[in-house]
């Protein structure tokens, strides 16, 4: 692997030096301030207290991981669905074709720049973020959990964004693929999880459930609200495991199956980039 990739470097001062960017980050941040210091208070003055309780500092913990969740899947998508498209939209993507440059380098390079600005925001934001330390009730740990598995969320949403845009000639048609796949995995995944629990405490109804649910346990796996239900509660975890009676933890389900998914949406997204320019050869 090259690690001097013009692209990545090309791409990474475009979006770092626009002014829009950093605007993204200050409105980010501000919202953030407003919804911390905004809880804090209200939550002191509803309870007629003076100080901050350890259970309210893990509420607000809870609220600003899913707040962080919403801003990978909602923003990623946008940010890397439109990368190869829209070069081909505007024609300069066959003059970046004739370069030196491998397929891996152009789609890699497209990726990880729209990652790195995902994640300039997620460490911006770590310092208002960090606040609920100060109160208690928030293990390290936890806090570490949430972050990596922001990370790998983040790797998954942006690979699928790139190989929905080398696939898909327009980029709106492309961004309406990325987000509905979005929405697959985060919302339609935990609706079928509980028809799918429904059907079968109604199939065993009156007896003792003892079977195993595999595709239960599965779709509880790929659901990203899930898995972080289960950092925030621990029980839930183990409730899920007992009403699908598949004794397999649902962070390594989601750690395989975006894992595979992020290499093979890489890996069709770089033999496809150069589809056309093989057919006329």
């Amino acid at each position: 692997m090259n690690f001097n990739n013009p692209v990545l470097f090309k791409e990474l001062k475009l979006r770092f030096r626009s002014f829009k960017g950093f605007n993204g980050i200050l409105f980010f941040l501000l919202a953030m301030c407003i919804f911390v210091f905004g809880y804090i208070f209200l939550t002191v003055n509803i309870s007629g207290t003076s100080y901050f309780r350890p259970s309210q500092s893990f509420v607000l913990f809870a609220f600003l991981s899913y707040i962080q969740l919403g801003l990978v899947l909602f923003t990623a998508p946008g940010l890397t669905a439109g990368s190869i498209s829209s070069e081909r939209e505007k024609q300069t993507l066959p003059i970046l074709l004739t370069t030196s440059q491998s397929s891996f380098q152009i789609i890699s390079g497209k990726m990880l720049s729209s990652v790195a600005f995902l994640l300039l925001l997620i460490v911006a934001g770590l310092p208002v973020y960090s606040l609920v330390f100060l109160f208690g009730g928030i293990s390290p740990w936890s806090f570490v959990k949430v972050f990596f598995f922001l990370f790998v969320t983040l790797l998954a949403i942006g690979s699928i964004g790139v190989m929905f845009s080398t696939l898909i000639r327009r980029t709106i048609v492309s961004m309406i693929v990325t987000y509905g796949t979005m929405l697959f995995l985060s919302v339609v995944t935990g609706f079928l999880f509980i028809i799918v629990i429904q059907m079968k405490a109604f199939n065993q109804m009156g007896t003792v459930i003892t079977t195993p649910s595999y595709l239960g346990q599965f779709l509880a796996s790929i659901n990203p609200a899930v898995l972080f239900a289960t950092f925030l509660s621990p029980d839930m975890g183990y409730g899920i495991s007992e009403l699908t009676k598949v004794d397999f933890p649902i962070w390594a389900g989601y750690l395989i199956f975006y894992g595979l998914l992020t290499v093979g949406a890489l890996f069709i997204a770089v033999k496809r980039l150069r589809v056309n320019m093989k057919r006329l050869k």
